[in-house]
């Protein structure tokens, strides 16, 4: 087992304060930064990211917090990374939604078809925040987001995103907040057209789950001990992220808040009543 280190990224749009379990954690971080989790006065929060290990280079695992909604974005696919010249893969992600204040929303796509002149202009005048559709949330809210899907997530909302470890997004919009934007970039990849319902649903609390099962990467929720059939399934490296409760990892033990890539669900201990989140590479 090898413990992922983990890295806080300060956002405009974070929390001063993070929720549990995070609140009280120190980094295990070096060579990024070091202190508490909890962001204190002038520090704002917005990411926990754990580094992606050798083992599994491709997948990026985050936990999102926001007090503000974040920027009108948008993602290339690899093909259209490539052409750009960018250096990184493209970008699907997926995210489960963990904690959310009441009102809190997703905007995922738009509520109805717009052509690229049109985006370009709602993205000008600011009117595009409106032409999302706006999803209220809760906790077990699940939603995949291919490439090229225009989206933002709002404020009070806490969300794990598993995704392509790639970090290129095209600004639309940002709410006049000081930031580059890319609106070139981000109308050439941008899909003007509603998200897919068949992306999104909601994960009951208790049981063993498919999350995702895309082109990139595979991912369950586990609940209790998994059966032979998910153990075939994740032989390989995988990535293990507590959720409910401990979980011993190679005689290791993780707690949430924790992630760790080891090879195969066979060298996880399940405990009966515990809840954790595995993830693989798809060839």
């Amino acid at each position: 087992m090898t413990r992922l280190l983990t890295r806080a990224v300060d956002k405009p749009w974070g929390r001063e304060v993070l929720p549990e379990p995070f609140n009280s954690a120190p980094f295990n971080s070096e060579p990024f930064n070091s202190g508490a989790f909890t962001g204190g006065p002038g520090r704002r929060i917005g990411e926990i990211w754990f580094e992606p290990p050798a083992a599994l280079p491709s997948i990026l695992i985050k936990y999102i917090f926001t007090s503000e909604r974040l920027s009108v974005q948008v993602h290339p696919d690899d093909a259209q990374a490539a052409a750009a010249g960018e250096r990184d893969s493209g970008k699907e992600e997926c995210w489960l939604v963990i904690a959310a204040e009441p009102g809190a929303t997703l905007g995922v796509g738009f509520n109805q078809a717009i052509d690229a002149e049109a985006m370009r202009a709602a993205a000008l005048d600011g009117s595009i925040e409106h032409l999302l559709d706006w999803y209220p949330v809760e906790p077990g809210d699940f939603f995949y987001i291919p490439a090229g899907t225009v989206h933002a997530i709002g404020a009070g909302v806490s969300l794990i995103e598993i995704q392509q470890n790639s970090d290129i997004t095209y600004r639309l919009y940002d709410y006049g907040r000081p930031r580059e934007l890319h609106l070139d970039a981000g109308i050439k990849v941008a899909q003007g057209r509603p998200h897919d319902p068949a992306l999104r649903r909601h994960v009951p609390a208790s049981g063993t789950v498919e999350l995702a099962n895309g082109r990139y990467f595979q991912a369950h929720r586990v609940a209790g001990v998994p059966d032979a059939a998910l153990r075939a399934c994740y032989a390989g490296p995988v990535l293990v992220l507590p959720r409910v409760g401990p979980v011993a990892v190679d005689g290791d033990m993780l707690h949430p808040g924790d992630c760790a890539v080891t090879q195969g669900l066979d060298a996880v201990t399940f405990a009966d009543d515990g809840q954790v989140i595995v993830v693989r590479a798809v060839a």
